[in-house]
């Protein structure tokens, strides 16, 4: 890996897919604390109160770490993509900068009031604060997603020839993007279920470890996180399925790429559960397959047509491969990202998902009419339960872009015209390590934080304050700060 082009995918790569860890987990946490709170409004039990300020600092540490190694993702558009920066800086401008003027200051002002706030708003006020917050988090998810729905799909825009770039033309195009509508409820639903299954298991986990007294609060919050995962593991299945077809109709050379299908099937295309095939991913040895599945992941019709790698590569190498110097040339001419990749991601994305939805489903069943299991068994599953979900996450964005390659915005870029000129391949490596290194000490940290704060568990019940009721309306009291 000697090219600038390997070592700031590798780098954007690796700092992408840590980021995203945090990303789904704040954004379902901040619905979770204010349902929690809200109950807690509503029911006047104190568990509510103690899980809402628990699973809160969770949250803040989550938070916290995300915005940090959110930023380093903004200056690796100028650091290593200058020359993809300065084509779709036009477009990206005005959602990014919304996004930041918008959606984070509302989030960051909200939450500061949520923290500390707890003697000075009203108890309703207080609460209604961390639903601001969740809705900052959907906004900001919008608009970093409508970007990211323009790189699959461009809309809204026109090319300049004499400046190079793609110039807005349609805000409201960009924003409501095909491949934006179907893509934000999946990957906000997936953040519910990460967020639900996280609290599944921290409670399960402490249930099976802690004294009678505290357990049934701990099981109130394994109910609400299985019932969560589980509803939200179905919206994300469905959602996927019309993400899927929308996918194919847009960029059919991804879902031929997810099944490794280098022949069209002109009906009924089978989808392979599992395979074991050539290093290449080009020859099959042995497959268990669902017969026309396929077919009905892409087009919604079981006897649908699925274009192959073969035919697509073929229309592509005479649509885009013919100038060198072209933007839209891929130096390799093979315009198909690499197979062994975007099929396993898609199945490991389909696979732990399922997973995650399978325990949530069990957990539910294994604690209705009051019982739950005290064994090391019950509590390892539901702690494997976030695991194999944020993992599901992961191999979802993997899949997602890198099942875009080589495009780096698809038809318009390519990936090996966008990177930065200037940059030398010792400086890149620099920067790539420097940045691993450091995520890696952000690791150790977020991780000690929260296991510490897990392994502690819920403070003592200490009702705050309500500033409705008696004192006096002038009265100097100090900011309450609550972790």
């Amino acid at each position: 890996m000697d090219s600038i082009l390997d070592i700031a995918r590798w780098q954007f790569g690796i700092t992408t897919v840590y980021h995203f860890l945090f990303v789904p987990l704040t954004i379902g946490l901040t619905l979770l604390v204010a349902v929690m709170e809200t109950l807690w409004l509503r029911t006047k039990d104190p568990d509510w109160l103690r899980l809402t300020k628990f699973f809160g600092k969770l949250m803040l540490i989550n938070f916290a770490i995300g915005v940090v190694t959110g930023i380093v993702q903004e200056f690796q558009f100028g650091m290593n993509w200058s020359d993809y920066s300065r084509f779709v800086g036009d477009v990206f401008g005005a959602p990014l900068a919304v996004e930041a003027l918008l959606a984070f200051f509302l989030e960051s002002t909200f939450l500061g009031l949520w923290i500390f706030g707890w003697d000075k708003l009203p108890r309703g006020l207080h609460a209604g604060c961390m639903w601001l917050v969740h809705l900052g988090t959907l906004a900001s998810s919008w608009f970093i997603l409508a970007a990211n729905s323009w790189m699959q799909h461009p809309v809204g825009y026109k090319y300049n020839p004499d400046t190079g770039r793609a110039e807005l033309t349609d805000f409201a195009a960009v924003m409501f993007n095909k491949v934006q509508l179907v893509t934000f409820p999946h990957v906000i639903l997936a953040a519910y279920m990460t967020a639900a299954a996280f609290v599944l298991g921290v409670s399960a986990w402490l249930y099976v470890r802690r004294s009678e007294g505290d357990r049934p609060m701990y099981r109130r919050g394994i109910r609400l996180g299985a019932w969560v995962a589980l509803v939200a593991g179905l919206g994300v299945a469905i959602s996927g399925d019309f993400q899927g077809k929308v996918m194919t109709e847009v960029q059919p050379m991804k879902m031929a790429a997810a099944e490794a299908l280098y022949e069209t099937e002109d009906s009924c295309a089978p989808f392979s559960i599992f395979t074991v095939g050539t290093p290449d991913g080009k020859s099959e040895k042995f497959a268990v397959t669902v017969p026309c599945l396929l077919s009905f992941l892409a087009t919604g019709s079981f006897d649908g047509k699925v274009e192959g790698i073969n035919d697509l590569r073929a229309e592509y190498q005479e649509k885009y491969g013919q100038d060198p110097g072209a933007r839209y040339y891929d130096p390799s001419g093979n315009y198909s990202p690499i197979i062994p990749v975007t099929y396993w991601t898609f199945r490991y994305m389909i696979g732990l998902g399922m997973a995650g939805a399978f325990f949530a489903a069990l957990i539910l069943f294994l604690t209705r009419k009051g019982r739950t299991p005290t064994s090391k068994w019950f509590g390892r599953m539901a702690v494997a339960t976030p695991l194999v979900v944020l993992l599901a996450n992961s191999a979802g964005w993997i899949f997602t872009e890198m099942g875009r390659q080589p495009w780096v915005v698809f038809g318009l870029m390519t990936t090996a015209n966008g990177d930065s000129p200037g940059v030398s391949p010792t400086e890149a490596w620099i920067s790539l390590v420097t940045l691993t290194l450091l995520y890696g000490g952000l690791a150790v940290i977020e991780v000690g934080l929260i296991l510490r704060t897990i392994k502690k568990g819920p403070d003592a019940f200490e009702e705050p304050p309500d500033p409705t009721l008696g004192g006096s309306d002038d009265e100097d009291r100090p900011l309450a700060f609550a972790y």
